[in-house]
């Protein structure tokens, strides 16, 4: 049975996870104390169950957690209906497709500060960091652009964001509830003191703009407002990291599916980015709790079991994918779910897609000739799977 914890499976889970879809079925995991839906099928079906819910369990003691629980309670991803409901409602009236698609200017301006200062390092050193100078920086400063958030705090965006996702991991270490916990104090602090300001003097910005929002007299909370701005920094570039980095690293190590992406970038990003999420998927593990009996794949979920959506897995599923362990930059059909299913289908997933599809071949643009200079540095953990790094050459 799979050890999360092990360091051969953070390093490559797909072969134990494929050995879970032999048994085609989910399977109990003892050690994490629910069931585990491999499969496509399965997984899918997870996470589109109306009685497998996000119960958000707060942690203990209550008065140490006090921000880090209320960020996830009302958070649009850790409620169910009817307060989802409310809080989508609300939230897509700020934060839709359309607000999305007018952020490509701004975004494709970003990236090429960011493309010119890789330039820059590549002539100094002969390398820079895919992650840290690209993947990385790029949608910290597309959320900071839309929140409002000053040019100098960008670089207290992403280590907030960090220390709060590693409690998503199976058993995070004393070291990193710690660190959470001050996190969450922390961006709480800041956003709700910006929150403040725009009150008082309303701008352009998304913050201003969830303010204001209104729907048959309801509005957002501050609780509900923070925390959503929240989520947004952790969904909103977590996924565009490591899906871009995942991607960029399983295509640099096979030239053969390399070579249409050098050849017509911008041809082949739009089917590269869906690739790219579903070889090496960023989010790995969805959890879902049971708040009614329920079958899954033909396996009973009794009320209040919980039962786990292996993506990363789904994702390989051979019945579903042609050639399934093998990267295929112009692949015509991919139902990945990569970003989720459901009414929780990740809040994020248009901006990190635009995101991609302005870098990504922005990128293979600049530097045709890109390679890796030495093993990338991979995050430890399972869950939220991503690199620390990625030394490249042009």
């Amino acid at each position: 049975m799979i050890d999360f914890q092990s360091a051969e499976f953070h390093d490559d889970p797909y072969p134990a996870l494929a050995d879970l879809r032999t048994h085609g079925k989910p399977v109990w995991h003892e050690e994490t104390g629910m069931f585990l839906a491999a499969r496509h099928a399965d997984a899918n079906a997870v996470l589109r169950d109306k009685n497998l819910g996000r119960i958000f369990t707060p942690r203990t003691p209550e008065d140490d957690w006090f921000d880090f629980n209320w960020l996830h309670a009302d958070s649009i991803l850790d409620s169910e209906p009817p307060k989802h409901t409310r809080l989508k409602s609300l939230i897509s009236k700020a934060f839709n497709p359309t607000t999305i698609r007018a952020l490509q200017p701004d975004i494709e301006r970003l990236a090429t500060g960011l493309l010119d200062a890789a330039e820059r390092q590549l002539g100094d050193t002969g390398e820079f960091d895919l992650i840290g100078d690209l993947a990385e920086p790029l949608p910290v400063k597309v959320i900071a652009f839309m929140l409002g958030f000053p040019e100098s705090d960008e670089h207290l965006l992403r280590p907030w964001s960090q220390a709060i996702v590693k409690m998503y991991e199976v058993s995070p270490t004393e070291q990193h509830k710690a660190d959470a916990r001050a996190a969450a104090h922390e961006f709480a602090e800041y956003v709700h003191s910006l929150m403040l300001e725009r009150k008082a003097n309303p701008g352009s910005d998304l913050i201003s703009v969830l303010t204001a929002v209104e729907d048959d007299g309801r509005t957002l909370s501050t609780h509900e407002l923070i925390a959503t701005c929240v989520l947004l920094l952790n969904a909103g570039h977590e996924a565009s990291v490591n899906g871009f980095g995942n991607g960029a690293v399983a295509a640099l190590q096979r030239p053969d599916a390399l070579q249409p992406l050098r050849d017509d970038p911008r041809g082949v990003a739009p089917t590269a980015v869906e690739e790219f999420l579903r070889f090496d998927a960023p989010l790995q593990l969805f959890e879902r709790t049971a708040t009614a009996d329920t079958e899954i794949g033909g396996v009973r979920i009794a009320t209040g079991q919980k039962i786990a959506a292996l993506l990363g897995s789904a994702n390989r599923d051979e019945s579903v994918f042609d050639d399934a362990t093998n990267m295929n930059l112009g692949r015509p059909r991919n139902p990945h779910i990569g970003f989720g299913a459901g009414i929780h289908f990740c809040i994020g997933a248009p901006l990190a897609r635009l995101e991609m599809n302005v870098l990504l071949p922005a990128v293979f643009e600049r530097f045709p000739h890109l390679d890796l200079t030495r093993t990338p540095e991979r995050r430890p953990g399972f869950v939220l799977r991503g690199y620390q790094s990625i030394s490249v050459t042009a």
